[in-house]
């Protein structure tokens, strides 16, 4: 039972990633700010879920607090660059 589960763990990784690429070719070829903006959010909450699948997969707790601190840079920025996008200054 334990092969399946380490499979399954593997392919969601795999999965994530992917997606992750396809967010950042959305961030690179968005047809507005808005789309690239929301590619920019969906990349980063995909690396965060990649951080939390390694953190499974090596069964190393390092790689939450990573992806802790990724979130929290991920909501700040995402915040700052919609203020910017919509107002055309940060504050």
């Amino acid at each position: 039972m334990k092969s399946l589960l380490d499979i399954t763990i593997w392919i969601v990784l795999i999965a994530h990633l992917f997606m992750a690429l396809v967010a950042a070719w959305r961030v690179w070829r968005g047809e507005n700010s808005l789309s690239r903006l929301a590619g920019l959010d969906l990349a980063s909450t995909l690396t965060i879920a990649v951080f939390v699948i390694i953190s499974i997969i090596r069964a190393n707790i390092i790689y939450i607090d990573v992806a802790i601190a990724a979130a929290a840079l991920s909501y700040i920025s995402t915040i700052a660059l919609a203020k910017y996008i919509s107002d055309h200054r940060v504050f």
